[in-house]
């Protein structure tokens, strides 16, 4: 039953609230772990739930990650309230631990022009690939899920844009950078290329700009993730400072250094609150006190 009442629930997050399938996923997990921990998942009370919620505090669980699934199971039972399966929510008076804001990692402008120009040595089409990937994804700062989903329709866009559709189904439009328009233009010959063969995988991948005989259609998170760290070895940097969100992060940082205003940061980003991006001043904040305390001679005497 309570099997049942799960999927339920992901079905409404997907379809009403348009939640990925990533944030499905772990909302699927969270809620399994919950139903595995209690007797009675349907009708728990608000002790056996703040019982479950202690025990991730006290297993050394990430505030961030206990934050995550407390917001499942609150928007779980409000679910459950909502379809008239329980008269009263016993989330409500809950509080999940405080997450710890953490500074984003960063990579320097040297950095990522070390990556390009590797980038730029790889003339066969997984390297043209690449490097198309990798200019789209600095020029317009998107999520790896928004970058490896870029339908082939969104990028032929005459006024040099690019069409998002990022989290929560919402829609944004993105300028792109000459140099990006321009890898677009060498990759998409090559594109047909890299087609599956089979009739069932061509036709799932069809619209798709970085098409994979996969289930998706198009290539994973995880597959690009890993060309990203191959590459980041290439250009001799560590692997485990390049990522496709550390590259967003780049994108957002550098956008600020260069005299960009935080409210078009924002709006690049696809944030729906300010406050997010306003961990990118902290960043920088965090650059020049660096600065300051390696280079200023009254600070090498303190």
């Amino acid at each position: 039953m309570s099997a049942a009442l799960i999927e339920n629930f992901l079905e409404m997050m997907s379809a009403e609230r348009g939640a990925s399938q990533h944030t499905l996923d772990a909302y699927r997990r969270d809620l399994t772990d919950l139903n595995a921990a209690l007797s009675n998942m349907q009708g728990a009370e608000t002790p056996a739930l703040s019982k479950v919620l202690a025990g991730y505090g006290a297993s050394g669980l990430a505030p961030s990650t206990a934050a995550r699934k407390l917001s499942a199971i609150k928007q779980f039972y409000k679910f459950l309230q909502i379809e008239g399966l329980r008269a009263e929510d016993p989330t409500h008076h809950l509080r999940g631990p405080k997450a710890r804001q953490s500074l984003p990692k960063i990579l320097s402008q040297d950095d990522v022009n070390a990556l390009f120009e590797v980038a730029e040595t790889d003339e066969s089409a997984s390297g043209v690939r690449l490097l198309c990937q990798l200019e789209i994804l600095y020029a317009a700062g998107l999520r790896v899920s928004e970058l490896v989903s870029l339908k082939v329709k969104t990028i032929l866009r005459r006024d040099g844009t690019l069409a998002v559709r990022g989290k929560g189904s919402k829609d944004r439009v993105v300028p792109l950078t000459g140099a990006a328009q321009r890898a677009i233009e060498l990759w998409l010959p090559l594109r047909d290329t890299t087609l599956p063969k089979s009739l069932e995988a061509r036709s799932r991948a069809a619209n798709y700009l970085f098409p994979s005989r996969g289930k998706s259609g198009h290539m994973t998170r995880e597959r690009f993730a890993q060309t990203l760290k191959t590459l980041a070895m290439a250009a001799g940097l560590p692997s485990s400072k390049v990522s496709p969100h550390i590259i967003r992060h780049a994108f957002a940082t550098h956008l600020l250094e260069g005299g960009a205003d935080l409210r078009s940061v924002q709006k690049l980003l696809g944030h729906a609150d300010i406050a997010t991006t306003q961990i990118y001043t902290h960043v920088q904040e965090e650059r020049l006190r660096e600065i300051v305390n390696s280079a200023h001679p009254l600070a090498k005497l303190s």
